[in-house]
């Protein structure tokens, strides 16, 4: 039961070139960033990330794609990251944005075993219909785009049909878990680690604060140590080390 691993970098070994990810996080917050450096630091490549975002200044998931370790992102939002923008646009990167409601429901739904949803979202847009560039050729055309998907009528309402989704591992990023891997997430870090830990098949969690069992009211966890394989506990600096995305002041 105890799911300690001494190590960021021996908690992600065994993951392999091509690899699935879920990766929390939203923005800079709550993001995975020491597991994410020991996965750079391995050289682990050609990575299909499933993630809100694909990281944010030099933090996070942007250190991998960085470097051209992830082959498709799976994601909602691209928001100011150029690089993520460029290596898009430019054919070297494979993106797939989903509505981010229909995100975080296609990773629940993949974590509790059911294959499939139907949602309103996106009706009558390339969202169903289809057509949406998923790679383009880097001359402007587009080299693959969405499929279409199944619309049926609920009650006088048409829905899509999406897919739950399951990754080979998940990084996530708690406040605080005990050994058997229990969770707790910090306000709006709480976003989209829980799902993403649900969708894995192996989930890592690094955490801030390791408590022994019993050391979390079962009325506090966030997420049962059942997601959860494998715990690293943080050092404080590594804990207290969070980066501010646009800092906002007053005279």
């Amino acid at each position: 039961m105890d799911k300690v691993v001494a190590t960021a970098g021996e908690a992600v070994a065994d993951v392999p070139d091509g690899a699935s990810l879920a990766v929390g996080g939203f923005g800079l917050s709550g993001v995975p960033n020491v597991l994410i450096q020991a996965l750079y630091e391995r050289g682990t490549g050609g990575l299909s990330v499933v993630s809100n975002n694909c990281g944010a200044m030099d933090s996070g998931l942007a250190v991998l794609l960085a470097a051209g370790r992830i082959a498709r992102v799976t994601g909602s939002y691209i928001g100011a990251n150029k690089e993520f923008a460029r290596q898009y646009l430019g054919g070297e990167l494979e993106v797939e944005m989903i509505p981010q409601g229909t995100l975080a429901e296609r990773l629940r739904a993949g974590g509790a075993g059911i294959p499939a949803f139907y949602t309103p979202a996106g009706v009558g847009t390339q969202v169903a219909d289809g057509g949406l560039p998923w790679r383009y050729d880097g001359s402007g055309g587009v080299a693959l785009a969405s499929p279409p998907k199944e619309v049926r009528e609920f009650d006088g309402t048409e829905y899509v049909l999406e897919r739950g989704i399951r990754t080979d591992f998940a990084l996530v990023r708690a406040a605080k878990g005990d050994r058997h891997g229990n969770l707790v997430f910090a306000k709006s870090s709480r976003n989209f680690n829980p799902l993403a830990a649900m969708a894995g098949q192996v989930t890592i969690a690094e955490v801030e604060e390791l408590v022994e069992p019993g050391g979390i009211d079962p009325d506090a966890v966030h997420l049962p140590g059942i997601f959860v394989q494998r715990v690293v506990a943080l050092t404080p600096e590594q804990a207290g080390d969070k980066k501010i995305e646009k800092r906002t002041v007053t005279s």
